[in-house]
């Protein structure tokens, strides 16, 4: 039986947190102290994500995505992903990292059964890099991207979260990044996930901006070639590059139409909207594969037609409650 929720979306797509963990405080995704992390007795076990994913995978689950907190801080990931990677019926296992161990990792989560890469990029500027992600190093995270260039994940998409105040003079620089490396680079507009709504509302860059700066530095975006992967990125180009630019607009022009992804958490529940507070718990149905499976079809049964994340602070008259959990504590 597959997937298919009470709006006819089909999902294939399941991505898994490992962690809440994170070894950066990038500003538009936890704040800088004060967080309370997960016990590792609270962190679903190997032997448990594995059973939740063979259970997916017998209704139609087909790609994995690894995400966080920061997935390269579990230890034995490596072990984990060659796991996910035997599971009958799980074709393709992406990665979602902020890059600071990747140079020492790269190797080893590719020849694990990593096969693409999200590098989250939001500056190539030292200072403003340090200033969104609060404890971040440059010039390691892009030894990182080189080295993922160099041991072959592709496609490798670099995710920058436009945060006014912060890195919207960079747009351009992002933009002539691909005119220089076979990389997607993915302009993604920050969404109010675990954020008051008034500083979210302070911060947010709609990716309008980024045609407009691309016009008055005369650069042209032309459509570009749809990239492998299960993102709802609108993809461009400039003519000749070896790389192209994506879009990624949830709150001014959301995708929910073709919604195919459920997430799990870190501590075992299966979250059908990023935004909506509505949760499934999964673990303690662990050792029980009908059980478990029956929890994907919950899941399904109360994921939303939409998000509304533009209304972010409103009364909504749908009687659905934001989460209150930060983006780190989702899994992205």
């Amino acid at each position: 039986m597959a997937l298919v929720d009470r709006f006819g979306r089909v999902h294939d797509y399941l991505r898994i947190s490992v962690t809440d963990r994170c070894n950066l405080r990038c500003v538009y995704c936890m704040p800088e102290t004060g967080m309370q992390f997960l016990d590792e007795s609270q962190l679903m076990t190997d032997d448990e994500i594995v059973q939740v994913v063979q259970a997916g995978a017998e209704l139609g689950i087909r790609k994995l995505r690894i995400t966080g907190g920061e997935p390269t801080v579990r230890r034995g990931l490596p072990k984990l992903v060659e796991r996910l990677s035997a599971i009958p019926g799980i074709e393709d296992i992406a990665l979602t990292t902020n890059g600071m161990t990747l140079r020492d990792q790269a190797q080893e989560l590719k020849d694990a059964g990593i096969s693409r890469l999200n590098l989250s990029l939001d500056s190539m500027k030292a200072e403003p890099f340090q200033a969104i992600t609060r404890f971040g190093e440059f010039a390691r995270v892009w030894e990182g991207l080189e080295e993922a260039v160099r041991v072959g994940f592709s496609p490798i998409k670099l995710n920058v979260v436009l945060v006014g105040g912060f890195n919207e003079g960079e747009i351009v620089d992002f933009l002539r990044l691909t005119e220089r490396y076979p990389i997607m680079v993915r302009f993604i507009e920050y969404m109010p996930i675990g954020q008051d709504a008034k500083a979210w509302r302070k911060r947010y860059v709609p990716l309008t901006d980024v045609f407009t700066q691309a016009e008055a530095a005369g650069i042209e975006l032309a459509p570009g070639t749809e990239v492998r992967g299960n993102g709802p990125a609108q993809y461009y180009r400039i003519p000749g590059a070896p790389g192209q630019v994506g879009f990624i607009h949830p709150v001014s022009d959301h995708f929910c139409a073709t919604c195919n992804r459920l997430r799990l958490t870190a501590d075992g529940r299966l979250k059908p909207c990023l935004y909506w507070a509505d949760e499934v718990a999964v673990r303690d149905c662990v050792g029980q594969p009908e059980q478990l499976r029956e929890m994907f079809f919950r899941a399904l049964a109360i994921k939303p037609e939409k998000h509304e994340m533009s209304l972010a602070g409103e009364v909504l008259d749908s009687g659905l409650v934001p989460t209150l959990r930060t983006m780190s504590q989702i899994g992205g």
